[in-house]
């Protein structure tokens, strides 16, 4: 059965201390057009522009790059790669004050900037600079579910994933703010140096919004990695839909908002590949996907390349999915475990009607819960998907680091 998981990569980079470059039209610098433009009367212009990577800087930030000026407005500013020529785009502000770029620049990559202005007696000021985005090395990548604008199921913990160990745990985790308009306290667990995860104590309170504040930018988050992350995201938390499998029963009941939708029958696994025991978090869903026993330690015993209406419930391979290759006189679903340690529900090879296993797959939202009891299998760890709700709190709110 297949590892891993798709989860969107946000870029969390590094910037080492970038100093601003104040340019003006009276300054010093060789790179400042030290005269006015003979249109707006005599004597140097009083527009004094800032371009915020600093000339010659070898670590600039890929995420606040930009130019500001005082006492004046800008006329133009040009942003280029130095070996493309391309430019990148970006636009003025309505008043004139600043300029930003569209979007994130790359990693690793020498830019020139030019950028003029004009004071209240139309004499111009011009300034630029040349300098290198921080390179990979210097920094960190990280990745985090859910994706911001989604709707998710009231187990969905907020997960970020680093790509480089994180040794400055406090800082990072002191730059990354997770709120509910619910009022839950909600609070960071670190797995490790590379993973935090944030949950509420009980679940998300159904029709909840929480919203997820990253101010990374110039933190550093070990030694010579730094942060440029300044990013805000939100999602929903639709209806609360709980789903507890019986293991000893071979059935599942589907709870909706406290109601009970339907109790179907399941296959677990069979006495030799029991299921895990606990609250386990679907963190993925597939319409088909192949699952080959080699991949998670079971050699050739299997190999199905279109198992339908598959859900991930642990990163390690346990997945509820839809079963078409028992024979229906034969079926076990509601009397025996049969499978290699994940949830099997009848189904049909491409089928689009309604099994028990399309109508599961369509009733579900990715952060769903469902629990499995009775098996006898030990309770799933923590760190084994999504599923830090079988930590205790108290144990949760240790693994803190502010």
């Amino acid at each position: 059965m297949t590892r891993g998981g798709a989860r969107r990569v946000l870029v969390a980079c590094a910037s080492l201390a970038v100093g601003a470059l104040v340019l003006t039209a009276c300054g010093g610098s060789a790179k400042a057009d030290n005269k006015g433009d003979g249109k707006g009367g005599a004597g140097s212009s009083s527009a004094r522009i800032t371009i915020s990577a600093k000339d010659g800087s070898t670590g600039a930030s890929i995420n606040s790059t930009g130019v500001k000026v005082a006492d004046g407005r800008l006329t133009s500013v040009k942003l280029t790669e130095s070996a493309s020529g391309k430019a990148v785009a970006g636009s003025i502000s309505s008043d004139g004050s600043s300029w930003k770029p569209k979007e994130q620049l790359e990693r690793g990559t020498k830019y020139r900037i030019s950028a003029t202005a004009k004071d209240g007696e139309n004499r111009t000021s011009a300034a630029n600079a040349i300098f290198t985005t921080v390179s990979s090395a210097n920094s960190f990548i990280g990745t985090y579910t859910p994706d911001g604008g989604s709707t998710v199921g009231v187990g969905m913990p907020v997960s970020f994933t680093f790509d480089k160990a994180i040794s400055a745990k406090k800082a990072v985790q002191s730059h990354i703010r997770v709120s509910s308009s619910s009022g839950q306290q909600v609070v960071g667990h670190w797995f490790g140096a590379q993973r935090l995860d944030f949950r509420p104590e009980s679940y998300w309170k159904a029709g909840s919004k929480v919203t997820v504040r990253i101010r990374l930018d110039g933190v550093e988050g070990a030694d010579g990695l730094f942060g440029v992350q300044d990013k805000t995201v939100s999602f929903t938390v639709g209806r609360s839909q709980v789903s507890t499998v019986d293991a000893g029963t071979q059935t599942m009941t589907v709870v909706r908002d406290g109601k009970t939708l339907k109790s179907v029958p399941i296959s677990a696994g069979s006495p030799e590949h029991t299921t895990y025991n606990g609250q386990m978090v679907i963190s993925e869903k597939f319409t088909q996907t192949r699952m080959n026993g080699s991949t998670v330690g079971f050699g050739g015993e299997y190999d199905i390349p279109d198992v339908p209406h598959a859900m991930r419930l642990t990163s390690s391979g346990t997945f509820i999915h839809g079963n078409y290759w028992y024979a229906r006189g034969n079926a076990p679903f509601g009397r025996t475990g049969t499978s290699h340690g994940c949830v099997g529900l009848a189904d049909e090879r491409g089928a689009q009607s309604d099994t028990p296993a399309k109508w599961f797959f369509d009733q579900t939202l990715v952060g769903d819960v469902v629990v499995v009891k009775n098996s006898p299998d030990k309770t799933v760890s923590p760190d084994n998907g999504l599923n830090g709700w079988n930590m205790p709190w108290s144990q949760w709110t240790a693994g803190s680091a502010v």
